[in-house]
């Protein structure tokens, strides 16, 4: 985006701000909150419960009715906390619960049924505020809520940017979102949404990645939601290095309500409510569009490679009478963009042209179904589908562009999932469930060797193929305040006869009341990309085959220990060790080669692959976080680790993600300003600073690269480089202003405001004959603002 383009942006924006808030009428400031109290485990609804709001005077609260739900009027705007108590169950905290005027606050609550039949309960704020949904993961998982998404600086709403502030993880610097978790690569990450593995879900990506610019999934759509980064619990399989489950909001059943959003990322708005006035079903859609596609539409901007791109998302609500409940969800995006390189002394001069497009699409239902009292089934149909194309120009003599390059990788994806989870009593929990995956795919990719004056195809197959997954998994709580989780996960595919069994266990012992010992051991293992399997790899006598369809499933052993301490009502301390063996990892089939997929972040190879790869990552990660409270909050995070790999050589070396360090200071608070009756102004400043430890780099044979037109390293030296240690400090500043029924909110979001430029790795250029390098994204400023109603 060039300067012109990004001025009309935020003149616009801030145009739109001030004509709203003279239109908006002063009313009272109060709002609703309200929701469900289920169990834990059966997730049957708890009539009688009691949901007060904390430090409320008088005392606001509400008591559920028979189906679990509650409502509390006239709550004050700002933020609250609420306790939730029922007899017979662990008391429960919901802090800071964000209340603005332009929308209802609806929860869904779970309580755990406490092993000591309580008679009484006396309230307390002091409890553990860190605690995820999932029952069945006690190591290495962090809960995060919407209202967090869009607080971190930097994060521009982005779920998949804001998880880089927790320990242990790292984005990427150049502005990709590509989550390195551990010192793994990112390929090792799952997305899951709904419960569901997911395509990945960012615009501008390949087939075989997990990264990508911008997220399709808006930050709006989301509930509270979990990121895991090892040891995952059995019912997750075919993740390596981390798992991001990310659930959709139910739309409000009550009211409809709606927001607008305009900024420099997209242009968006969103509706929601009961689809008859009464009932209970709802819908909640999102849609957003490419707001510098619409300026450049309009004329407005004028340089070469706008990116253009659209998603739309979407969950339906249907509960009844004796099936249970229906969710029917979706998620799609479209993105493509022309670059073009023109030569530096001339610029009229067009050296390279690339056009690339990538979609991807995904439609599900799942059903909650309760056969009795304590057992339900979780049901999930899906159908996905994504894709990236490529095509490469270069001009002739005579300015004729000529194509060199030709890639259109797609694939169709069915997958049905069923899970039964019977509650035997407060002690034992049982959940076992099976996933069927079919995916139908075309991948056709040729591209010029010049070296040999023709094409080469490398990817030309139509076709099919199977996963099966199936898990158990039990929870066993012989004390209230001693926890075990153990089961197995079983996987394997119809390319081949492998079959992983793969057996898991964690415990969380809170041995004091504000301190806690956790500790996991698993083997997890991970399906490559279907890409790399039907690589079609020529040898020197010409002859072609696809020898990497056999190819086995990556796997690691994970081992972790963890301690946790509540300093304080709002203060925790966490600490965590771990160890991850890697092994049967697909290697160059080549002695004396270097080239293992530990290191690749997208695309595909086409080397010969054979399963005699390991690697190791060790780590210790520590974490001090105070929660959002009395307008302010801060997590400071740190990492020190180490990342090996082995191939066929022999010789351990430095993965490529191997940065050795990661560092995150993270703070925000927020000021009233001139509050009144009929008006409430909030400013907030958040930051985050962070130092990241440099990007290992193989380095390039110039020479060889110039010979052949294409680059060649000295991979007997793989990843002995370092690039720069990258330094970004981020900056966020809110102003929202709160009347009855409308909520606005102004923010400026910029990203890496000392403007560094850190080298992260080196590329060849055949342009211009080159080694080049590719530098962090320079500063950035985001404006958004939105309208609710």
């Amino acid at each position: 985006m060039n300067c012109k383009s990004m001025k009309i942006v935020i003149v616009a924006q801030v145009f739109l701000c001030i004509l709203c808030s003279n239109l908006l009428q002063a009313q009272d400031l109060f709002q609703t909150v309200r929701g469900r109290i289920i169990d834990q485990d059966s997730r049957m609804p708890l009539p009688g419960a009691n949901v007060v709001v904390i430090g409320s005077d008088p005392i606001l609260g509400s008591s559920t009715d028979l189906d679990g739900a509650f409502k509390i009027e006239k709550v004050l705007l700002g933020r609250i906390s609420l306790i939730i108590t029922y007899v017979g169950y662990e008391e429960k905290v919901i802090p800071n619960i964000l209340v603005t005027s332009g929308k209802e606050v609806v929860l869904d609550v779970a309580l755990n049924e406490s092993l000591t039949k309580m008679e009484e309960i006396v309230i307390s704020a002091d409890k553990d505020k860190s605690e995820i949904a999932n029952e069945m993961a006690l190591v290495s998982a962090r809960g995060f809520t919407v209202e967090e998404t869009k607080r971190y600086a930097g994060s521009f709403n982005d779920p998949a940017r804001m998880v880089a502030g927790y320990a242990g993880v790292s984005g990427d610097a150049s502005g990709n979102n590509f989550i390195i978790v551990r010192g793994n690569s990112p390929k090792g990450i799952q997305w899951r949404l709904e419960g569901i593995e997911i395509p990945n879900p960012n615009h501008f990506s390949d087939e075989g990645a997990t990264g990508g610019p911008i997220n399709a999934l808006n930050s709006a759509m989301l509930a509270n939601s979990e990121f895991y980064t090892g040891a995952f619990a059995p019912e997750y399989g075919n993740a390596l290095s981390g798992v991001f489950d990310m659930r959709l909001r139910k739309g409000n059943n009550e009211q409809h309500e709606y927001s607008v959003s305009v900024g420099a990322l997209g242009t968006e708005a969103t509706a929601e409510g009961p689809f008859v006035k009464g009932g209970k079903s709802s819908f909640l859609l999102n849609y957003r569009y490419s707001t510098l596609t619409i300026l450049d539409e309009l004329g407005l901007v004028d340089f070469d490679g706008v990116p253009k791109y659209q998603d739309i998302s979407f969950k339906l609500y249907f509960p009844t009478r004796s099936l249970g409940t229906f969710s029917v969800f979706g998620l799609g995006g479209k993105s493509s963009i022309i670059s073009k390189e023109y030569d530096e002394e001339d610029e009229d001069k067009l050296l390279e042209q690339g056009d690339y497009q990538a979609d991807m699409g995904v439609v599900g239902v799942t059903q909650y179904w309760p056969v009795g009292a304590k057992t339900y089934l979780q049901n999930s149909l899906s159908v996905s589908q994504n894709g990236s194309g490529y095509v490469g120009y270069e001009p002739d003599d005579q300015s004729n562009l000529v194509q060199l390059d030709n890639a259109q990788l797609d694939k169709n994806t069915i997958k049905a999932s069923t899970t039964l989870n019977h509650k035997f009593d407060a002690r034992h929990n049982l959940q076992a469930g099976i996933i069927y995956t079919h995916h139908y795919f075309d991948f056709y990719n040729e591209y010029f060797e010049s070296s040999t004056n023709s094409f080469v195809i490398n990817q030309n197959i139509d076709g099919d193929a199977g996963h099966y997954q199936g898990f158990v998994s039990w929870k066993y709580r012989p004390w209230e305040d001693l926890s075990f989780v153990s089961g197995v996960h079983a996987h394997s595919t119809t390319l081949n006869d492998e079959l992983s069994i793969e057996p898991r266990v964690s415990m969380r012992w809170q041995f004091h009341p504000r301190q806690a010992l956790t500790a996991s051991w698993g083997i997890h293992g991970k399906m490559e990309s279907l890409t790399n399997y039907y690589s079609i790899i020529t040898d020197e006598a010409g002859n072609v085959s696809k020898p990497n369809i056999d190819i086995g499933f990556s796997k690691a052993r994970h081992y972790v220990v963890g301690y946790e301490n509540k300093l304080g009502i709002n203060l925790l301390f966490k600490a965590e060790a771990y160890y991850q063996q890697l092994y049967n990892l697909p290697v160059e089939n080549l002695a004396g080669s270097s080239y293992s997929l530990v290191n690749q972040v997208e695309w595909f190879t086409d080397r010969r692959l054979v399963n005699e790869g390991t690697g190791e990552n060790v780590g210790l990660e520590l974490t001090m976080e105070r929660y959002f409270a009395d307008n302010y909050f801060f997590m400071v995070t740190g990492s020190i680790y180490d990342s090996k790999y082995k191939a066929m050589d022999g010789v351990e070396r430095d993965s490529r993600f191997n940065g050795n360090y990661i560092g995150n200071l993270l703070f925000g608070k927020e000021f009233e300003i001139n509050s009144r009756g009929d008006k409430k102004k909030v400013m907030g400043i958040n930051t985050k600073i962070s130092l990241l430890g440099a990007r290992r780099y193989t380095p390039i044979d110039l020479e060889a690269s110039i010979a052949e037109g294409k680059t060649v390293w000295f991979e007997d030296r793989a990843f002995s480089e370092r690039g720069d240690d990258v330094f970004i400090a981020n900056l966020g500043i809110t102003y929202r202003i709160d009347r009855k029924r409308t909520s606005q909110e102004l923010k400026l979001d910029i990203q890496n405001v000392t403007n560094s430029a850190a080298r992260i790795e080196q590329y060849y250029s055949d342009l211009t004959g080159k080694v080049e390098w590719q530098d962090q994204l320079p500063l950035l400023p985001v404006l958004i603002y939105t309208l609710h109603f």
